[in-house]
């Protein structure tokens, strides 16, 4: 039952993904450029004249001017807040400090044997796309020949 649910969980989260980061993001842009189109025509008539009196003249009017501004403004965040909410993330990141103290320990040589040969099988099905559990290494050398 656990790998089903995962499965489940898994298109869940595809399904998530999906719907807020690309349909989402393409109903509200749309949406956006009707509520500007409506709004700059009530007050800025010379607009209607320049995009040609139709929401598409408009709306290639408004992705022009808008996505320059949105990099500009995309550009400006990566290059001074991405250090701020990389360093956040790295304090709330329970895996990565996990793997940092492993590091750190088998330096100081405090890791065991048994510790590294674990911590290796579990980045080798991490990398593989595999689950802990999911399969055996034999089903692992066979899937791969």
């Amino acid at each position: 039952m656990k790998g089903r649910n995962n499965w489940f969980r898994r298109r869940w989260l595809d399904f998530r993904q999906g719907h807020s980061i690309y349909l989402v993001f393409i109903m509200t842009f749309a949406n956006f450029i009707t509520i500007q189109y409506k709004l700059v025509l009530e007050k800025v008539p010379l607009v209607d004249t320049l995009t040609g009196g139709s929401i598409f003249g408009f709306a290639i009017f408004f992705v022009a001017l808008y996505v320059p501004i949105g990099i500009l403004i995309g550009y400006w965040h990566r290059k001074s807040q991405w250090k701020i909410e990389a360093e956040a993330l790295f304090k709330e990141n329970r895996i990565g400090a996990i793997m940092w103290l492993f590091v750190i320990d088998l330096i100081d040589g405090k890791v065991t044997e048994k510790e590294k040969q674990d911590m290796r099988e579990m980045l080798q099905k991490i990398t593989k796309g595999k689950e802990k559990g999911k399969t055996s290494n034999k089903e692992d050398e066979s899937s791969e020949k």
